[in-house]
């Protein structure tokens, strides 16, 4: 895969270097799948999502040193505001011009926003202790109540109870460590 730089930069990359091939590869060979995912939910068109991909790659291969937290997760922040900044840029083209690349463009930013943040607390549920996620999920994805979890995962009702609350603080306390603002 290509890399392109943006109008304006030198070709190489940060500084002028040369881009670090394997820096990129990597990047790719571990998040370029999922992020592509990401991207084409949203956009529909596969090149306009291939470019937001190698755009986010770039960028972030720039501003690595700069990066807290989860690579993972500064990716899908980052493919984001791509494709929120090219939404607003084909927004201040004439009508003629617009390529409808991007779906319901009125909601794009919100629709974005969202499934970042799906995407995002997915990846911070995997991340908490077996039964920490399994009381998450029966009761805030499967809607169960306390006593129905309690059947369903075979504990007290109190231990359900308990879980839940020392899982929502892990949790909040994974997504700070993402970067993920509340």
């Amino acid at each position: 895969m290509v890399v392109s730089s943006n109008a304006g930069q030198s070709p190489g990359g940060r500084d002028g270097m040369p881009l670090d091939e394997d820096v990129v590869a990597s990047i790719y060979r571990d998040h370029g799948a999922a992020l592509r995912r990401f991207v084409l939910s949203a956009t529909r068109d596969p090149q306009l999502a291939e470019d937001v991909v190698q755009e986010t790659v770039l960028r972030v291969w720039q501003q690595t040193p700069e990066i807290t937290g989860s690579l993972r997760s500064y990716l899908y922040r980052t493919a984001r505001n791509i494709m929120i900044d090219n939404y607003r840029r084909a927004r201040r083209r004439p009508a003629e011009a617009l390529d409808g690349g991007l779906t319901e463009q009125a909601a794009v930013p919100e629709r974005v926003d969202e499934m970042l943040n799906r995407v995002l607390v997915e990846e911070a549920l995997l991340r908490l202790s077996k039964e920490h996620r399994e009381v998450l999920v029966a009761l805030h994805y499967r809607r169960f109540t306390v006593n129905e979890a309690a059947v369903q995962l075979n504990i007290p009702s109190g231990t359900v109870k308990s879980r839940a609350y020392y899982a929502v603080r892990a949790l909040r306390t994974i997504l700070d460590e993402m970067g993920v603002e509340q």
